[in-house]
């Protein structure tokens, strides 16, 4: 590896860490977490103000698993327990339907219910919160709660009718298919139960069979049953930030299976997006585009979300791990680039959210119900372990 990439690794390992450690964590442990009713609030304006009291079950997991997988694999500090602690409770007292089991979408201040969607992914990031926390405390009911939330994730997706229908025509969907690979990798970590490695085998052989499409060199976002494209506008969906986590949570998977076929499959798919998302006339990556070029329905087609540069940042150091190709350090390096001088607020804590094309600040709020602690500081803290790793195998 050459010199100057070795030194951009070491930079931005420490730069990372730094990030991390002294502005992201501590800024929603600060302003978010709820010292009355426990958990945590996310819609905070640019300084920290709380715009709304709702709260999101989403990022009652997701902010549990963050603080608990910074405190795993970058400092041992408290603070950062206490956090993931007092959302794991708050969802344990407040978020889970007692009928059904299924976990709410948002919640009151104090807990009362506010709304149910027909996703699981509020259930998804409990589940991996409970099994981080679980690793964190070395605590063996959290894992074998997150196991048994697990089972109860396949069990409202197999059943038919527990969850009423996104539309009226039967389809197959990416997002739910893929993040059944990362909940149940999180969960490896603390259980050996045999159905977490049979479904990410499952959702692996569904990505390749159903949602790659060679002839767009793409990932569709939804398909027939069999895998065909849809000749809609929705059907034609390409959605870059989320093909482009697939292929990093295949490229991990490959490593902790030592599977040459998904290490694969992870490059393939990261080539693809990466080409499909990355604007060559602004930087960063584009929210949606269309696998026919079609112009996108979605209101937010060219817009530049914090979450998909994230994405960007941690599959191009896994594909460099992958492939030892210098051409991805350089991709990672210009994707670090751009999402640092354009989300990190240069006059405040935490970092925007939303931009628009050309990367100017679309709002500056730093929280709402979908965007919190969870897709940057997973960066921040993977991006840290990822380039200490090239830079002790390569050295």
């Amino acid at each position: 590896m050459a010199t100057f990439s070795k030194t951009i690794l070491e930079n931005n390992a420490c730069w990372y860490k730094n990030e991390l450690v002294s502005n992201i964590l501590p800024f929603w442990a600060e302003k978010g977490l709820d010292t009355i009713n426990g958990g945590m609030f996310t819609c905070l304006d640019r300084d920290g103000n709380l715009m709304d009291s709702t709260k999101s079950v989403w990022f009652q997991g997701r902010c549990a698993y963050s603080y608990s997988y910074a405190y795993n694999n970058i400092d041992k500090n408290p603070k950062w327990l206490e956090v993931a602690k007092s959302c794991i409770d708050f969802i344990e007292k407040h978020c889970i339907d007692p009928q059904s089991g299924q976990l709410y979408f948002t919640v009151s201040a104090e807990g009362k219910p506010l709304r149910k969607r027909r996703y699981v992914f509020s259930d998804c990031f409990a589940a991996i919160a409970m099994a981080e926390y679980s690793k964190a405390v070395s605590d063996s009911t959290y894992a074998e709660k997150a196991v048994e939330m697990f089972k109860h994730i396949q069990y409202m997706l197999n059943t038919p009718g527990f969850l009423e229908p996104k539309s009226m025509e039967q389809a197959r969907g990416h997002s739910i298919t893929m993040i059944l690979i990362n909940v149940a990798m999180v969960l490896k970590q603390v259980s050996d139960d045999p159905v977490l490695d049979l479904q990410i085998k499952e959702s692996v052989d569904a990505i390749e069979k159903y949602f790659m499409h060679p002839e767009y060199k793409c990932i569709l976002e939804t398909v027939t049953p069999e895998g065909k494209m849809i000749d809609t506008c929705e059907g034609r969906t390409i959605n870059p930030g989320h093909g482009i986590e697939t292929a990093w949570f295949l490229m991990q998977a490959a490593d902790v299976y030592d599977n040459p076929h998904y290490r694969e499959l992870g490059v393939k798919i990261f080539d693809w997006q990466y080409e499909w998302g990355w604007d060559k006339e602004y930087g960063g990556i584009i929210n949606f585009r269309d696998c026919r070029n079609f112009p996108p329905q979605d209101y937010s087609q060219d817009m530049k979300f914090w979450w998909p540069q994230c994405e960007t940042i941690l599959a191009s150091l896994y594909a460099y791990k992958a492939t030892h190709d210098v051409k991805y350090l350089e991709i990672y390096q210009q994707a670090h680039d751009w999402a640092v001088s354009h989300l990190k607020d240069p006059q405040g804590r935490e970092w925007f959210g939303y931009l628009h094309r050309d990367g100017s600040v679309a709002q500056n709020a730093k929280g709402n119900l979908f965007k919190g602690p969870f897709h940057i500081p997973r960066m921040l803290t993977l991006a840290t372990v990822l380039c200490n790793q090239i830079l002790k195998e390569y050295e």
